[in-house]
């Protein structure tokens, strides 16, 4: 049997473990509504919520050459913008970073590959999941993928910025709330 040829979501032909801002969309399978609500145009976080955002925030701890920008949780998805930084770390040719190894403070040195886009917000998706199932919600899934769009101007950065800001005061107006 044959599998229908899948849409390919990344550009081709686009190195995404090389510096560059990313713009980041990831929803909740089915786009159930279980990271808390919008009340007067705020987004109240429940506990999976708050597992949402800390794992978002945990990225940029774990891997050095990441940096985060604008980041909203909203009841169903997720947007951000993330950026990798090889120079943060130093890079050799085959994009691996030699850092300090933080647990036995000695001057050895571990290789740290930088990771592409993808692999990132898999890492996030799969942390996020085994912690939230850990806390309760048993059957929590995201939807397969995720949107990307690779920012390449300041006015795009600033545009998009603005939307993941104030999405939860457009949350009725919203696509991924229309659809639930």
């Amino acid at each position: 049997m044959k599998w229908p040829d899948r849409k390919l979501n990344r550009l081709n032909g686009f190195d995404y473990s090389r510096d560059a801002l990313y713009f980041v969309t990831s929803c909740v399978q089915d786009k159930a509504c279980v990271f808390g609500e919008v009340v007067n145009e705020e987004i109240q976080l429940n506990k999976y919520g708050c597992i949402a955002e800390q794992q978002w925030n945990w990225l940029e701890k774990q891997y050095p050459y990441v940096v985060l920008h604008a980041f909203v949780v909203m009841p169903n998805h997720v947007h951000g913008i993330i950026e990798i930084v090889r120079e943060l770390v130093g890079t050799g040719r085959d994009l691996s970073a030699r850092r300090p190894d933080d647990e036995t403070n000695t001057a050895a040195f571990t290789i740290q590959k930088i990771k592409s886009l993808s692999e990132l917000i898999g890492v996030y998706k799969t942390t996020t999941s085994k912690l939230i199932r850990a806390a309760g919600l048993t059957d929590f899934a995201w939807q397969r993928s995720f949107h990307d769009h690779i920012i390449r101007s300041d006015k795009a950065y600033f545009r998009i910025k603005d939307y993941i800001l104030s999405n939860p005061e457009k949350w009725p107006e919203d696509v991924f709330y229309q659809q639930v």
